[in-house]
């Protein structure tokens, strides 16, 4: 019988306070550029968290997954475009894209998944050329490069209210992820990405699973691409290139695989980063080029933190534990042989 964790367990209070501290800050900061920072952080916090399904859970690298983010973002802005500012069809976008990411999710999972390690990876980056292509060709639908601005529903102008959205929406999506990794279903994406041979040989399809964490992985990161053009107001072929998954891919590493928390760790490291350094430009000319201190910092965090920021904080505390126990069994000997 599997042990269900406490409501009030270590790590659910740690959740709640970084919820807490994340509601009060645009109170606290009282800036506009802070809260369309913090709101950006959300959202690639979701788009890296779908990201780990794939690549911490599951063992697949991915190099298309800009795909199902510029997917859920083109499919919202054309709607709104064409049909109106209005919440409902901001939702009813959300779910054509959700369920156009689903399908696509599908078809190129069954087509790419049976190929192994970097086969896989050159595959999904190649299907996602193919969008980028048709967007940049599809002007009278796309206006291809250059892109389109359009209106956001008048709720969300008030970018506060927009903010408190996407954090509900990286609430929901935290805890349904977790509830996912937990399950027997998550239990079965761990076990193929440790082997997937053996995995196999106890009976399980590990295709079939594969394609279902794709699909949720997708899934996900066109619940982000939608927020995303919703905060620019504006939507050009940048959603679907290969940048969005590398930054997807950083944020993962360095924040820590197969962790979930991690990732939003790591968007907020870069998300914070590249904006306190870009900023820096203004006035120390050094930092105009300040893409090569990113670089920078992303190799030492990848040196010193091999296993992510959360991964390493965990491995110490379970060394500390683990230490603590031997000592604390080594004086219950000691005590045992004193008595005898």
């Amino acid at each position: 019988m599997i042990k269900q964790p406490s409501l009030l367990s270590r790590s659910n209070i740690v959740y709640t306070v970084i919820v807490g501290v994340l509601i009060v800050l645009p109170f606290v900061l009282d800036s506009r550029t802070m809260t369309i920072l913090l709101t950006q952080f959300c959202i690639f916090a979701i788009l890296a968290m779908s990201y780990d399904i794939l690549l911490g859970y599951t063992g697949i690298i991915s190099f298309g997954h800009a795909m199902f983010f510029g997917i859920g973002a083109y499919t919202t802005a054309i709607m709104l475009s064409d049909f109106g500012p209005t919440v409902g069809i901001f939702a009813a976008s959300i779910v054509v894209g959700i369920v156009l990411s689903a399908i696509i999710s599908v078809i190129s999972g069954a087509l790419t998944l049976r190929l192994k390690s970097h086969f896989y990876a050159m595959f999904t980056l190649a299907i996602s050329g193919l969008f980028l292509v048709l967007a940049e060709k599809w002007r009278t639908v796309t206006k291809g490069n250059d892109g389109f601005t359009f209106r956001a529903p008048e709720l969300f102008r008030e970018r506060l209210y927009f903010y408190f959205l996407v954090l509900i929406c990286l609430v929901i999506v935290f805890i349904l992820l977790k509830r996912i990794v937990a399950s027997p279903f998550g239990k079965v994406l761990i076990a193929i990405r440790e082997n997937e041979q053996r995995t196999r040989s106890l009976g399980y399809k590990t295709l079939g699973y594969k394609i279902i964490a794709s699909v949720i992985a997708g899934v996900v990161a066109s619940l982000a691409g939608s927020l995303y053009v919703i905060s620019l107001r504006f939507v050009n072929t940048s959603v679907l290139t290969m940048d969005i998954t590398l930054d997807a891919l950083m944020m993962t590493i360095i924040g820590g695989v197969g962790t979930l928390i991690g990732p939003i760790i790591g968007a907020g490291v870069i998300e914070f980063a590249q904006h306190y350094l870009s900023g820096l430009a203004r006035d120390y000319p050094i930092f105009e080029r300040w893409i090569i201190f990113f670089g920078i910092l992303y190799i030492l965090a990848v040196i010193f933190f091999p296993r992510g920021i959360v991964g390493t904080i965990s491995s110490s505390y379970n060394g500390w534990k683990l230490k603590k126990g031997q000592k604390k069994t080594v004086k219950l000997i000691e005590k045992e042989e004193i008595q005898q």
